[in-house]
């Protein structure tokens, strides 16, 4: 259970998520006048907060007892090496990238995508949402979307534009995955690419935060969900944070239960993220936001920058991929290859 089921006021559940106790623990450690200062309430409050804390806690523990293998309980390295294996990707529709990226996106990891304005992060955001629900037989996972947009700039015209596309290249993805399909007619519809991507729209931190605290419900209930994207995750993160081990805390608790969301439900997370300026060794060079903390939130990491007038992206970090660079194209029907020769690589 998390804060959004104590039984108390939703000014008071709304103050302990800007406050950043999102989850019963974060409250537990707390001491009642900690929690008071914290959420502005007095002391009496704080500690009726403390007490239904504990009994919900216990009342969660009770519940989860016939789970507890599951919480406790472990399996080898080599179920974990086989698992790897069959660890399925959703593509991005460039080969290139796709082969650097070990054949997509991977289920069950948090990828984080960041560059400068203009590179093409919304248009790779959109590419998998709707990438993710090819079907199975054409080498695709056949699942849905959820879309968090904290910026507004989702295009339901572009998700329009790029559905039609691949539904028009759908056979050359069996060709791409090497799967042994006879060409038929695809049974698809751009409208049912449209009505199986969930979006939220969100206006605040607390409100991205209260979501991603709520999408355990949400895909329980729907379970055919395959890739959650968060457009981006920096946007309400960059602004009106005097305290910064507050905002520390709270991205670290928000990557947590995305970790647990991608591991429990078999899917894929993609945070994408801006640029901030950092002063390094006397110069002031280009960094992905949010800071050095943040760089180990994710599993992988993949910076996209300008070379010349081509975009390429580079995997910075990631226990799996070794660091390589791909050139893409956005282009009128998605995500592409790049038909630029060029070879130099500069990095941002």
């Amino acid at each position: 259970m998390e804060v959004g089921m104590l039984p108390i006021s939703a000014s008071k559940r709304g103050k302990l998520l800007a406050a950043g106790y999102t989850s019963l623990r974060s409250i537990s450690r707390a001491s009642a006048s900690q929690l008071a200062t914290d959420i502005e309430v007095s002391e009496d409050e704080a500690c009726e907060i403390l007490k239904y804390a504990s009994q919900t806690s216990a009342l969660d523990r009770s519940i989860g007892n016939s789970n507890t293998s599951n919480l406790y309980g472990g399996q080898t390295a080599w179920t974990m090496l086989n698992e790897e294996k069959f660890n399925t990707r959703i593509t991005t529709s460039c080969v290139d990238l796709d082969n650097i990226l070990g054949g997509g996106i991977t289920c069950k990891e948090v990828t984080e995508l960041g560059g400068v304005p203009g590179i093409g992060k919304t248009q790779i955001g959109i590419q998998l949402a709707v990438n993710v629900q090819i079907p199975l037989e054409y080498g695709g996972l056949g699942g849905k979307a959820i879309y968090i947009d904290t910026e507004g700039s989702f295009m339901v015209e572009r998700v329009l534009q790029i559905a039609e596309a691949c539904i028009e290249d759908m056979p050359e993805y069996s060709h791409h995955f090497h799967n042994n399909v006879q060409d038929c007619e695809v049974k698809m519809h751009p409208n049912s690419i449209l009505e199986n991507i969930f979006y939220f729209r969100v206006c605040s931190y607390t409100e991205q935060i209260a979501l991603v605290n709520y999408l355990d419900k949400f895909i329980e209930e729907h379970k055919d969900v395959k890739i959650i994207i968060i457009d981006s995750v920096t946007f309400h993160f960059r602004q009106d944070f005097d305290d910064m081990a507050l905002r520390t805390r709270l991205l670290n608790e928000m990557a947590l239960k995305l970790m647990k969301l991608a591991r429990k439900f078999c899917l894929a997370v993609v945070l994408l993220n801006q640029v901030t300026t950092k002063y390094i060794e006397g110069s002031y060079q280009l960094t992905l936001a949010l800071g050095d903390s943040w760089s180990h939130s994710c599993t992988n990491r993949i910076i996209l920058f300008w070379n010349g007038d081509e975009r390429h992206a580079y995997i910075d970090k990631s226990p799996s991929l070794k660091s390589a660079s791909a050139a893409y194209s956005v282009t009128t029907r998605g995500i592409r290859n790049s038909n630029s020769s060029c070879k130099r690589i500069k990095m941002v």
